[in-house]
Order: C-alpha cells, then sequence, then structure tokens
C-alpha cells in the first residue's frame, strides 16, 4: 500500500461518507473496458469543480489491490452488477495527480531539488514505491515507471491500472520547450511502447482541456476521448443529472426549480448536466448563489471575448440576452494559445464551462445564473460592453416598472435598451427583438425561471418568467414586430397562455410589447390577472 502505487481507499471512504451521489457505475463502463485494446484507454476532460477528482478517488478505491473495499462498495449500485466482485481490489494502480505532483516539486528550492524536472520527481517517487512493494524483484537503478511495469508483467503476469489526473497541466502551465519533451517522452514510456500495452489493463487520463492538438495527440492517439461535446457513455457521469438533483433537493429541503436556474443548462448527452460543487454547497448551506471561483474568471472571459475576430461581440450580446449562436467546434486545435476564429474561443469556452454546447443544433449558450453572473463580472470593467453592462444594471428598474404596471416607463426603457444592444446588430423580425427584450430584463433571472417559446393554451407563450418565492407575480410577456402591443396583450388573453402555469395559482402579469420599424419606437400594454 503507498501513496501512489496501490493506494487504500482511504480518500473516497472520507467522499463517501459526506454528501455522495452514487456514481458507482462509472465502474461498470471501465470494467467493461478492461483490457479491451480499443476501449482501455480512456481520456476524460471536463471543467473543474465537476467532480474528476472523486471519480478518480473511487476507481482507485475499487480497483487497488492496496485497499480492501468490499464493505465501502457494498451500499452502492455497482455491487449490484455481475462484474463486481471480479475485479474489485484485483489490480495493480498507478495513481497520480500531476498538478499536486508539480505544486510540491516548486515548493522545494531548486538547489535543494535532487531532480532537475517534475517528471523526474514523480518516477523517482513512484518507482520508490515499486521497491518497497515488490521486495523479491531486482530493478536495478532505473527509475523508469515503464520499465518497472513491463518488468512485473514479464515475471508475474500481473497487470496496470494507470489514472493520471490533470494531465494537461504542462499545457496550462506552459513549462518550457525542455521539460515539455520530456513530458512527451514519460508519455511515449507509457502509452506508445507496444511491448508495454499489454501489462495496461486500463488508462484513464482526466483534465481540462481535451488532447491538445500538435502537441500531445500523437503520444495519445489510442486514447478514445470524452469530453464536454462528446462525452459518450460517460455522459451521466459528467455531473449531477436531474434525477439526482432532485434527489438532493427533497432529502434537503431545498427547491428544485431553483437550483436548477442556477446551476443546470448543461446539455452533455441525453443529460441534463449540473455543476456538483456548487449543488453540493447550494443543498448543505441552503444559500443559492455562484460557488464558480472567480480567482481567474474574469481574464478567461475577458481575453477570448475581446480577441479582435468578426462578430465575436454580436454573438456575446446575443447570449446575453439568452439566445443561442451557431458555432463550429470541430476546428478548435485544444489549445488555451491558438485561437484562428471566435469559434475557436468559444469553444474553448465550453470545455471550460463558461458556455453549454448544444450538439443537435450545433449552438453554444450562456446555461444558467451562476455562470451568467460569472459573464457580467467578466464585462462590467470591459469597455467594449459598456453599454450593454448599463442595460443589465438598469434592468432592475425595468423589472420594478413592469411589477408596477408602468406602461409608458417600459416602452421608454425598451427604447434605450433597443439603442445600445442593437447598434450592431439585427433587429428587424421577432426573434432578434425576442432576444433584445430579454436582456433588457435580464435582472429577472434573479427572482424568476425564465422560459422561451412555453407550449401554453393554444400557441406558445414568448417569454413566461415563474417566480421562484411565493408571492411574487408570475409574468407573461408576448412580442409583435410592426403590430400593436394591443394585440400582443389580447392573444396572451385569446390563447389563454395562463394556462402554462399549471401549479401556479395567483397573480399573473400580461405584457404585450411591440417594436415599430419605421418609428424605432416601443409600446407597451400592461394588465393584471388572478389564476
Amino acid at each position: 500500500m503507498g501513496i501512489f502505487l496501490n493506494p487504500n481507499n482511504d480518500n473516497f471512504l472520507a467522499e463517501a461518507k459526506s454528501l455522495y451521489v452514487d456514481k458507482t457505475m462509472l465502474i461498470d463502463v471501465t470494467n467493461r473496458y478492461l483490457d479491451d485494446p480499443t476501449f482501455k484507454f480512456v481520456c476524460i476532460s471536463r471543467p473543474r469543480r465537476f467532480g474528476k477528482s472523486i471519480a478518480e478517488d473511487m476507481l482507485a478505491a475499487y480497483y487497488s489491490k492496496g485497499a480492501d473495499s468490499k464493505e465501502l462498495f457494498s451500499r452502492f449500485k455497482i455491487s449490484k452488477t455481475a462484474s463486481y466482485e471480479k475485479n474489485l481490489n484485483k489490480f495493480n494502480v498507478i495513481k497520480i495527480d500531476l498538478n499536486a505532483r508539480m505544486s510540491v516539486w516548486k515548493t522545494v528550492a531548486p538547489k535543494e531539488r535532487s531532480e532537475e524536472n517534475v517528471i523526474a520527481f514523480v518516477q523517482n517517487q513512484v518507482c520508490e514505491e515499486f521497491r518497497e512493494q515488490f521486495t523479491d524483484m531486482d530493478f536495478g537503478e532505473s527509475n523508469s515507471i515503464a520499465s518497472f511495469i513491463q518488468k512485473i508483467y514479464k515475471e508475474k503476469g500481473e497487470t496496470f491500472i494507470i489514472i493520471i489526473d490533470e494531465y494537461d497541466v504542462m499545457v496550462r502551465e506552459q513549462v518550457s520547450q525542455e521539460e515539455f519533451e520530456i513530458y512527451l517522452a514519460f508519455l511515449n514510456s507509457l502509452f506508445k511502447n507496444a511491448e508495454l500495452k499489454p501489462a495496461i489493463s486500463l488508462a484513464y487520463l482526466t483534465g481540462i482541456l481535451p488532447i491538445i492538438k500538435d502537441k500531445i495527440q500523437s503520444k495519445l492517439n489510442t486514447f478514445k476521448e470524452y469530453n464536454m461535446l462528446h462525452a459518450g457513455k460517460f455522459a451521466e457521469f459528467t455531473g449531477f443529472t436531474t434525477e439526482e438533483v432532485k434527489a438532493l433537493c427533497e432529502k434537503y429541503d431545498c427547491s428544485f426549480d431553483e437550483c436548477k436556474s442556477w446551476y443546470d443548462g448543461y446539455k452533455v448527452g441525453d443529460f441534463e448536466i449540473y455543476n456538483p460543487q456548487a449543488v453540493v454547497n447550494a443543498v448543505v448551506t441552503g444559500e443559492f448563489r455562484s460557488y464558480w471561483s472567480h480567482t481567474s474568471t474574469y481574464e478567461v472571459i475577458s481575453d477570448k471575448i475581446q480577441m479582435n475576430f468578426d462578430g465575436i461581440k454580436d454573438d456575446v450580446i446575443t447570449m446575453l440576452g439568452g439566445a443561442r449562436i451557431d458555432v463550429d467546434v470541430e476546428l478548435y486545435k485544444n489549445s488555451m494559445t491558438e485561437f484562428d476564429t471566435k469559434d475557436d474561443a468559444f469553444t474553448f469556452l465550453i470545455h471550460l464551462g463558461y458556455l453549454a454546447y448544444d450538439a443537435e443544433e450545433e449552438q453554444c449558450y450562456i446555461p444558467n445564473r451562476e455562470i451568467y453572473k460569472e459573464w457580467q463580472h467578466a464585462i462590467k470593467k470591459d469597455s467594449d460592453y459598456a453599454e450593454t453592462n448599463k442595460i443589465i444594471e438598469s434592468s432592475k428598474n425595468l423589472l420594478k416598472e413592469t411589477l408596477a404596471c408602468n406602461e409608458k416607463a417600459v416602452a421608454t426603457a425598451l427604447d434605450v435598451s433597443h439603442i445600445h444592444v442593437t447598434s450592431n446588430r439585427s433587429y428587424n423580425n421577432e426573434d432578434s427583438l425576442q432576444s433584445a427584450i430579454y436582456l433588457a430584463f435580464i435582472y429577472a433571472i434573479n427572482n424568476y425561471t425564465i422560459v422561451k417559446e412555453m407550449t401554453a393554451g393554444k400557441g406558445f407563450a414568448d417569454i413566461v418568467y415563474i417566480p421562484l418565492k411565493a408571492g411574487s407575480p408570475a409574468l407573461i410577456v408576448e412580442l409583435k414586430h410592426n403590430k400593436s402591443a394591443q394585440t400582443a396583450l389580447n392573444q396572451i388573453k385569446e390563447k389563454q397562455y395562463f394556462d402554462c402555469l399549471v401549479n401556479y395559482s395567483g397573480e399573473i402579469i400580461f405584457v404585450g410589447i411591440s417594436y415599430d420599424e419605421d418609428t424605432k419606437k416601443h409600446d407597451c400594454k400592461i394588465e393584471k390577472f388572478v389564476k
């Protein structure tokens, strides 16, 4: 039993004793991939805070010969599967967190380092544990993990499972070319060595970025890649699913609707995925807010939206207005520095979780309230988005005037919003009108679940605002382009759009909004209704 070689189950044991959502069926997937030359090399990438480390601790606790985990896993779903006992604690496991190792190595003064680079540091530590655990073998003077694995496989027939967290840290840290070449050689020794492949039953790598094209891809081309764009069999393990969040909200007496509006929105495969860390924090503390780390958010978003790509500002404003934009995610090189188009910038932000991606529609969007707030923080100091930021800041007053049924004030505010938001954008149809109106009312995201094109009565309501807290009125907004606001208001009533609020009773405010292309003016009609 060691820290890196055949670790015990202490980490996962501690996690399982706290608030743990049963994700052990991930093991059922990896069990099916064991020793399969086509699938046994797995590379998982997803944003920070999405449970990568917990998954790795779980896999190590299950497979490692250095643990006795039968009792630990007995209460979880995996224990009911056919392959459970066959593979439980049957493998030599090597588990390395490269980011943690790099951090430790950096704390050692250069003059006191016995290893000249972090990879040598890692190999020495792991090989020391090999010598401690395989005392009957002579490894000579070598300090190569690959050579140790090969020797054990040749003499004992034992295979290994390799788990590497933050495999992409060398790219993110932008280490020197010399250090990077050493890292590539390390990957090459483990995963490109034909003689070593039979000795590896499973390799499970995780990181934030997908495999970096033109840098690491040649060394990891045996790996099947699963990420925020294409998660395959790992989709439901990317984050919390809707059913898992519903169960947590019921257990901790939290509002599921509010949890959904704050942390949902990532569509991965067939699953709606929630940010796990944020959900756990919210249900434990009872406080719904952004738990995203603000440390690098401003720089990450701001650097990308300031890139001089044609149309990037218009697309950002469109997304801030709640709409989705088309994006080509296939040409991005998975780099942190090489961006040729705005599609590359947006694809990068998808992988980091600042945007979500709809694979069917090939569109990206801001997924939820938590991430919207991060975008607000990012554009607040950005002069290019000063006017848009003013609209967001004034949205609070616009909502107040709407709830007060002040038709003239609402129409005037929308005129101002139109000037700022659409200076370089098309505003000649109801779709663009809807995006602009959504942005103008964006403050409502703090108090309402917002649904566009909601099936209602005898048609579809343009925008429905469902209150998160009892006592607040609901809003139904209907938009008309080059038609009267009264026509919009009448449509809400005639088509009984209020029927969409099945479980809601109380005050509803009907809001009819029109925009005249000739006069460039809005009109507004508001009426109250009690359901």
